[in-house]
């Protein structure tokens, strides 16, 4: 039996999502902003409620496509505002619309969403070595000077705990705990 980090052992999509893609070092500027329009839309909602609806995220929002989403006009977010396959927050749903156009700029500014993320970390992941939950902080000062200027180039929902869960997420940081599998397997990736 391997052991995980307590929160990626209660559902089976938990711990698919646990054991295969959180953590790991992520660098594909549409999978980076996937995870930026789900940790969005996950603002006072648990995960498990996103995995579970992130198919319909995939389809609503043209497989994340961010040159696509940022055409989006008042008739395609009135369709997704209807989609109850989605968190049906406008605040939220024009959030990822605004975030595909301020995306695009960060790109053609930087060449590309990556280079422009990882940047916070110096393109390295943050290696850290908690040994509890108790211990993995809910945000950062990395979080907060992200959250900062995310919100300075026109981005919504990216507080800085919005944005550790996503650094987080696409790896930048490693917050498995040091007894789980995983925390060794990506360490040495």
């Amino acid at each position: 039996m391997r052991n995980r980090c307590p929160w990626g052992t209660t559902d089976p999509l938990y711990i698919d999502y646990h054991d295969r893609e959180w953590g790991v070092p992520l660098h594909d500027d549409r999978r980076l902003f996937e995870f930026l329009i789900l940790e969005g839309a996950q603002a006072g909602l648990s995960w498990i409620t996103i995995l579970k609806k992130r198919p319909h995220y995939r389809q609503a929002f043209a497989g994340f496509d961010p040159d696509k989403v940022a055409r989006y006009g008042p008739g395609e977010i009135e369709a997704l505002l209807q989609n109850e396959g989605l968190i049906r927050n406008r605040l939220k749903i024009n959030a990822a619309v605004e975030n595909a156009r301020a995306y695009l700029d960060v790109q053609q500014a930087f060449g590309s969403f990556d280079a422009f993320i990882w940047g916070f970390v110096d393109g390295r992941p943050v290696r850290n070595a908690w040994k509890t939950m108790r211990q993995v902080p809910d945000q950062t000062k990395t979080s907060q000077k992200m959250s900062k200027e995310l919100k300075a180039r026109g981005f919504k929902f990216v507080g800085p705990v919005i944005c550790y869960a996503f650094m987080q997420a696409v790896g930048m940081v490693n917050d498995h705990l040091v007894d789980c599998f995983r925390y060794r397997e990506i360490g040495s990736s």
